[in-house]
């Protein structure tokens, strides 16, 4: 057989409390897709730091070729023939693609150059690109290409891509997958990290799973389920969200021709956004990454007043109510920033708890914080959402991704809402946990809540929804039952074709 093309023997890396990688090792072959997979926390992110050389593992080895590997920054990892696509993009929304590409190399062609290799690097893999395009005039999907582009100028033998697809539409999944093909019959390897399993199945050769750290097994994607490679993740076996049937009652939430300019330079304006959600109901809101959600999120919270348009709950105008008085009475939310909007990170999860708690849940005495009652809140978000955390003091930055996720929705669930917003509520969380916060969602309904949930999770709107209407360039459209709708129109609706054949809901 061929020698591997990277080889990690024992690679353990463990920070104060915590051993993040135990005794890592595994192969990935020339020219393979392999997939890495594990819940939240299972140590993924610094396994591949370490393969970049962004972090350092403290014992171990890795071989590239054959040859010792141990960058000790990303410059020596792609040196080497490494390339990464993070999560978060790393682009300035006010330079050029071809500016933001130089950025990323160690010397640069002239920029007349670099424009004609982006371009024909761009048109052979399928991911077409104008050089001279502002970022931050791009969608999502065309900047998740100037990444990627960026990558491939590099030459690279190993690509390393980190959730490549949580922002794109189901036909841009499409194009990323025939690009990744066709890396693949050229003899690039790739490490492939991504929760949705389904993908993994199509796409992947192999798979490693880690687990608190460990690797704990191996399999062949296309040989096994979606359920199976969870379970494995997870060490048990998991609930599949069941909804229950409910009667829907009022309408909880009208809004009514939403307008509302854009935030800044490159936001999304809202543009005449009506629609209603009645208890019992979850309306799935569907959307390419930068399209209005953020915007829409803001102004049913109460952050941004609208200048046109209302907002009605349970039969009252709250147009011009701010978030507090729009939470004491009932209606909630929770931001996609997890870190720095929906929790602050340096407070403790008990702070972070009293924040949007106070009031409903009865934190304040004469004024003052009672710290038991708050502590007690929070403990009790930790223990229904399961939230791996020492304790309630724990600072909000010290958790992983996925935990702190579950225990900003967890928040909210907890204060019993009547109206709940949600944006990307499963968003970087493994798939029990992404299974256990959907039925949390499906609980509130079933109790007479109306949701609305804002994703760009086509699984996650198809699994939770009642009915769906996808966000494109700020306006909303047409409402359809989601029992109706395939994954193809889906995808339509959220690329913009809103004048398709639509059957309205009855109000």
């Amino acid at each position: 057989m061929d020698s591997p093309l990277l080889r990690l023997d024992g690679l353990t890396k463990a920070y104060p409390g915590v051993i993040a990688n135990d005794r890592v090792s595994f192969d990935i072959g020339r020219g393979e897709i392999h997939a890495l997979l594990g819940e939240n926390g299972a140590g993924k992110s610094t396994l591949v730091k370490m393969i970049y050389g962004l972090v350092k593992p403290d014992s171990g080895q890795m071989l590239l070729d054959g040859s010792d590997f141990s960058p000790a920054k990303p410059s020596e990892a792609r040196a080497k023939g490494v390339a990464m696509v993070f999560q978060h993009f790393s682009l300035f929304d006010a330079l050029s693609v071809a500016e933001n590409v130089a950025l990323g190399m160690e010397t640069p062609p002239p920029m007349r150059d670099l424009a004609r290799q982006i371009r024909e690097v761009s048109e052979t893999y399928g991911l077409p690109l104008d050089p001279s395009r502002t970022v931050g005039t791009l969608s999502a999907g065309e900047r998740q290409r100037v990444e990627i582009i960026r990558c491939l100028l590099q030459d690279p033998r190993l690509l390393i891509m980190d959730e490549p697809t949580s922002v794109l539409t189901p036909q841009e999944v499409d194009i990323l997958f025939e690009t990744l093909r066709k890396l693949q019959s050229e003899g690039t390897s790739i490490l492939y990290i991504s929760h949705k399993l389904e993908e993994i199945r199509a796409l992947c050769d192999h798979a490693t799973i880690l687990r608190l750290g460990k690797n704990v097994g191996t399999c062949t994607p296309r040989e096994t389920t979606a359920r199976e490679m969870a379970e494995l993740m997870v060490g048990t076996s998991f609930a599949t969200p069941v909804a229950r049937t409910t009667a829907k009652g009022d309408v909880l939430l009208e809004v009514r021709g939403l307008s509302l300019p854009a935030p800044g330079a490159f936001g999304t304006p809202l543009r005449d956004v009506s629609f209603q959600v009645r208890a019992g109901e979850v309306l799935g809101l569907g959307g390419v990454a930068g399209n209005g959600q953020d915007e829409l999120l803001d102004t049913l919270s109460g952050e941004r007043l609208a200048p046109a348009g209302t907002v009605h709950f349970k039969g009252s105008d709250i147009s011009r109510q701010g978030p507090a008085s729009r939470r004491q009475n009932g209606l909630l939310s929770g931001p996609e920033e997890r870190l720095g909007h929906a929790a602050a990170p340096d407070m403790s999860l008990t702070e972070n708890g009293f924040l949007t708690a106070a009031s409903r849940k009865d934190l304040l005495r004469g004024g003052f914080i009672n710290w038991a009652r708050a502590r007690s809140f929070a403990e009790e978000v930790i223990a229904e959402f399961d939230v791996r955390t020492p304790g309630a003091g724990t600072a909000a930055r010290a958790l992983s991704g996925g935990n702190l996720q579950k225990f900003v929705v967890g928040r909210e669930i907890q204060q019993r809402p009547d109206v709940l917003v949600l944006n990307q509520p499963t968003w970087g969380v493994d798939a029990a946990a992404a299974a256990f916060i959907r039925q949390a969602i499906l609980d509130v309904a079933a109790r007479g809540g109306a949701v609305v949930v804002i994703s760009q999770d086509l699984d996650e709107l198809r699994e939770v929804s009642d009915n769906f209407a996808a966000l494109n360039e700020g306006r909303l459209s047409a409402i359809r039952p989601m029992a109706n709708l395939d994954l193809d129109q889906i995808g339509l609706m959220m690329g913009g074709a809103h004048d398709m054949e639509v059957a309205h809901v009855d109000a």
